[in-house]
């Protein structure tokens, strides 16, 4: 006999990683923090702002798949201040996962951000409620609410792996995970990052006029 999946599987609480820490990552632009990741973790490039130009925040997951938005709806009910949710759908692109209802009630569970690796709709009223919102583009095709999904465990979103706990950083450039597990190892790095490239903004500024090759070896490696 073959049993139907359940609609929904929802994982325990995941561990939040210390607000100290995760503060240290605010405010740094992407590029930064791929360096500091050894050169990658950004998204699928083609995961862009919709609404706002900037998201920062603890990663809460979702697997929707395609056409359907049932763990989404799960996962805003689990959402924390802070939560950045990370809704995976294999990057279909036949219907929105969600609108400005679902993520208004997040913003008022005090979500910091929406990212997607699918389509958003009611762009209008999204841009009105003001949350942060990454997605692949915009349509009016709705989803449906019937699952199967999962909230609270990994999924594959933008062709990265995203973990709940992960940081979330976006900007115009897009969005990056700093994997939990590696948060003290990317701090650390930042810090290296970002003296290096201050000290080569100045030079720059003075006026170089070519780009030191011992300089290109290091970004490649932060911890050089």
């Amino acid at each position: 006999m073959i049993e139907e999946a359940p609609p929904l599987t929802i994982a325990p609480a995941h561990e939040r990683p210390p607000a100290e820490l995760v503060e240290r990552l605010r405010g740094a632009p992407t590029s930064f923090v791929v360096d500091a990741l050894g050169g990658s973790g950004a998204l699928d490039w083609r995961i862009k702002p919709i609404v706002g130009r900037s998201v920062f925040g603890v990663a809460l997951t979702c697997d929707c798949g395609p056409n359907d938005n049932l763990a989404l709806i799960a996962a805003v009910s689990q959402c924390q201040p802070g939560d950045v949710l990370v809704a995976a759908t294999g990057s279909f692109a036949g219907a929105a996962v969600t609108g400005d209802l679902v993520l208004g009630v997040a913003r008022n569970r005090g979500a910091a951000g929406f990212v997607t690796d699918g389509l958003v709709r009611d762009l209008a009223d999204l841009e009105a409620l003001g949350l942060p919102v990454y997605a692949m583009g915009v349509t009016a095709n709705s989803p449906g609410k019937r699952g199967p999904g999962a909230v609270g465990l990994p999924v594959v979103c933008g062709g990265r792996a995203v973990a709940s706990g992960d940081i979330i950083v976006g900007d115009r450039d897009g969005v990056v995970v700093a994997p939990r597990e590696r948060l003290k190892e990317t701090i650390a790095n930042l810090d290296r990052v970002r003296a290096a490239e201050a000290a080569m903004a100045e030079r720059v500024r003075a006026g170089l006029k070519e780009f030191p090759m011992s300089v290109a070896a290091r970004r490649l490696d932060p911890r050089a």
